[in-house]
């Protein structure tokens, strides 16, 4: 795309002279000679710089600025003025002008403050560019699904999304509940602001306790420096507490004076911190419950459960199953340059009969690994892990070992010998793993 410039000044041969200058220099150049013209241009061509004189017949240059802002934001504007004044300058950088300067100032300076709005302007459009990509990933349209179950809880979730309310999020593992809390965030105003998640269950107590909060030097052993906790670096933006119910009751206090007053305290520091954070959190517990046998704070459930959305299982969305499970086997084809795959029945019919207890994470987890041992173009129940044969009567067991041993060998060969990683696309646990090689006398 050619850089565009739009000179607005009513003042036709000036106009014209210095269209005619910067178009020497490569740019296209739009003119007009009243404000509203130069709107009308803004609003029909792709303009990434504008100079507008001060003085026009229908508007103040410098109050034009606000509008230009408004119909292109990355857009950068130069005032020009014939006698500038600094108060006028001044306001015209805080309406959001790149520069203001004096008409009359040689091409020598004119010059070169275009070629350095042009670049803040391409700058502006490369990260409206990243922001919006960002935005369409983590939006609600993310969110696969149509069962209505899913749907009420999108419903819900958008609702609040606008406003700064806390948000809980409850369901069973492997429900999406992260996914929904990133759709919150980026439909909200706080959406160029910071998404921190934090898994309240990976750390223990005291750890947990520093990384959110931060700590202040010598606060412990090993805290040779200040230590920013997440709370701050989520500022302005959203933090989403994973596990709630993982965390410890002296936490748990620390976290209600935040969520009550956006105020804390580093380890190791006497001076109270501010803050300026959404918390969304999530739990697979039944807090209240949790709450009434002294496990978890009530006053924390009630303040964190001001707007709950409960996310429904898989086994409640079997309509979902098969439309999740075909966008995942092109996703993960696309990543392995495979052609497309069909699926046959038995495998399709597998698929919805199965329990499904680790939901939507269980489900990807499941057509990565089909798609990592699929040889021909057809999909069928074979390539399914064992567990799913298991649900089938009459299924021989000296045949399920052998089929799980297939598979641990394919998927030994497609990692080449990487445990951690063919233990996770297995689905097991590591020592499983190394249990099973060494049954099944697998060579590695």
């Amino acid at each position: 795309m050619q850089d565009t410039v739009l000179i607005i000044d009513d003042e036709k041969k000036i106009c014209s002279l210095l269209a005619r200058i910067i178009e020497l220099e490569g740019f296209k150049v739009f003119q007009a000679y009243t404000g509203k013209e130069g709107i009308k241009i803004l609003k029909a061509e792709d303009i990434l710089v504008v100079i507008s004189d001060v003085k026009l017949p229908d508007y103040n240059g410098v109050e034009l600025v606000k509008e230009i802002k408004k119909i292109r934001p990355g857009a950068e504007v130069i005032n020009l003025t014939a006698f500038g004044t600094i108060s006028d300058g001044v306001m015209a950088m805080r309406n959001g002008a790149f520069d203001y300067i004096t008409k009359g100032d040689d091409n020598d300076k004119i010059i070169p403050l275009v070629y350095k709005a042009m670049n803040k302007a391409k700058l502006n459009a490369r990260i409206y560019e990243l922001e919006n990509k960002i935005t369409r990933k983590y939006n609600f349209d993310s969110i696969l699904g149509k069962s209505k179950a899913i749907k009420e809880a999108v419903a819900l979730a958008q609702k609040v999304a606008g406003t700064t309310t806390t948000v809980l999020l409850l369901g069973e593992t492997g429900t999406g509940k992260e996914v929904f809390a990133q759709a919150i965030h980026y439909e909200s105003q706080r959406k160029l602001k910071p998404f921190v998640a934090v898994n309240c269950s990976g750390f223990n107590p005291a750890l947990l306790e520093s990384e959110l909060f931060g700590y202040k030097e010598g606060a412990f052993t090993g805290a040779v420096k200040d230590k920013k906790g997440l709370l701050e670096e989520a500022n302005e933006g959203t933090i989403f507490l994973d596990e709630i119910g993982e965390m410890n009751l002296d936490l748990q206090a620390k976290l209600l004076r935040v969520l009550e007053n956006q105020t804390y305290i580093k380890v190791g520091d006497t001076q109270t911190s501010q803050v300026n954070v959404r918390i969304i959190a999530a739990t697979n517990r039944d807090l209240k419950t949790e709450a009434e046998a002294g496990n978890f704070r009530l006053d924390l459930f009630y303040r964190l459960s001001i707007f709950s959305i409960e996310l429904p299982p898989l086994s409640h969305r079997k309509d979902d199953i098969l439309p999740i499970a075909m966008h995942y086997l092109a996703e993960f084809t696309a990543k392995v340059n495979r052609p497309e795959f069909t699926i046959d029945k038995e495998f399709s019919k597998l698929l919805t009969s199965h329990s499904w207890k680790g939901n939507i994470r269980e489900l990807k987890n499941v057509m990565e690994r089909v798609v990592i041992l699929a040889e021909g173009d057809v999909i069928g129940p074979n390539l399914l892990p064992f567990e799913f044969h298991t649900q089938t009567r009459g299924t021989d067991p000296l045949n399920m070992q052998d089929m799980e041993k297939q598979h641990i060998v394919k998927v030994l060969k497609y990692t080449r010998g990487n445990k951690t990683e063919t233990s996770r696309l297995l689905g097991i646990g590591l020592t499983t793993l190394y249990r099973k090689i060494d049954e099944y006398k697998i060579d590695t």
